[in-house]
């Protein structure tokens, strides 16, 4: 799911690290618990840990573009 970097030389080169991140292993978790029933969450919930990131990086996108947009309107 997720790619990490990680200096592991100590000449200072970064080598791609495959390992699993946090909120991979915390999606792992809460569809274990949501097969399993011990927990009775929406599975938009369940998977939030997937959507979520990229849901903060859409937001932060449109909202530097809307202010991209008025700076060039303004300097009209």
């Amino acid at each position: 799911m997720g790619v990490t970097f990680s200096a592991s030389k100590s000449d200072g080169d970064s080598t791609p690290s495959h390992g699993a991140s946090f909120l991979d292993l915390l999606a792992i978790l809460f569809i274990g618990l949501k097969l399993t029933g011990y927990i009775g969450w929406s599975w938009a919930a369940v998977l939030s840990p997937i959507w979520v990131p990229w849901a903060i990086i859409v937001v932060l996108a449109a909202v530097a573009g809307t202010i991209a947009m008025f700076a060039d309107w303004w300097k009209r």
